[in-house]
């Protein structure tokens, strides 16, 4: 038995190993925050131990971890189905952000509305004046992940971000205001949408159904969400599934335009 045979490294090994270790960090960084971090520290452990049995032939012990490593692939789709789903969608839409950015340079084939940016400015500043009246508010920014599967569940509309537009959506007497706007570019582009609530019982009860719904969209997807709070006029910025924490409006708008570029 040649124990250390390990130790004859090649080029291909030392791209194995930092390929394996940053798939690792990015799985650590979907999982981080989450229950399902223990679960991942957990599986780890013991395939650690399962191969150093298995390379020191201690059949019985190795056997054992063996045959719970073979099942265990199986649990981790199950445990993990929304960590793998948010992968998945991940890479999907760096694929769908690369198509763009070659339709970027290659201006012959880019449509008039692609490179329509979003007036953050006025955003900002709405949902400063709904929280003012303590107007409750929930405002979707669609990044590369297509929003459709929730933009069906209310009503279609094509209108130009204004400050005037989005106060009257979410005023209260409005058949409009309850429910998710959704953005596309600088646009409105549907109104009522129902959004898929976090049931995560790490959120702190103070926050309600909007702060889970913002929640709930950006684990599935890589939106963005502003959320006014009704009850304080506080403006929430969630991604990632995630408080993001900013001092004041300026921050929070080099935030937003920097998680848009």
């Amino acid at each position: 038995m040649k124990i250390f045979d390990f130790l004859d490294f090649k080029i291909i090994d030392v791209i194995d190993i930092v390929l394996v270790a940053f798939l690792l960090y990015y799985i650590y960084k979907l999982v981080k925050g989450t229950v399902a971090v223990n679960i991942f520290i957990g599986f780890g452990i013991i395939y650690l131990i399962w191969r150093i049995t298995k390379e020191l032939q201690m059949h019985m012990m190795s056997s054992i971890f063996g045959s719970f490593m073979s099942v265990g692939f199986f649990a981790l789709i199950v445990l993990f189905q929304q960590e793998i789903r948010k992968f998945l969608l991940t890479i999907g839409s760096t694929n769908l952000a690369n198509r763009k950015n070659l339709k970027k340079y290659f201006k012959f084939f880019r449509d008039d509305t692609f490179d329509v940016k979003t007036n953050v400015e006025a955003l900002v500043a709405a949902c400063e004046k709904l929280g003012s009246t303590r107007t409750g508010g929930l405002l979707v920014i669609q990044r590369n992940t297509p929003l459709d599967f929730v933009k069906n569940t209310g009503d279609s509309m094509y209108i130009k971000i204004t400050i005037p537009i989005i106060e009257s959506i979410f005023y209260k007497n409005s058949p409009l205001h309850d429910g998710a706007v959704i953005i596309e570019g600088n646009y409105i582009v549907a109104t009522r949408v129902v959004l898929p609530v976090s049931n995560e019982r790490s959120i702190p009860l103070r926050f309600g159904l909007r702060h889970r719904a913002a929640i709930g969209i950006t684990d599935k997807t890589d939106a963005i969400v502003l959320v006014v709070s009704e009850e304080t006029g506080q403006i929430s910025y969630i991604k990632d599934g995630q408080f993001t924490l900013y001092n004041n409006n300026e921050e929070l708008i080099s935030l937003i335009k920097e998680d848009l570029s």
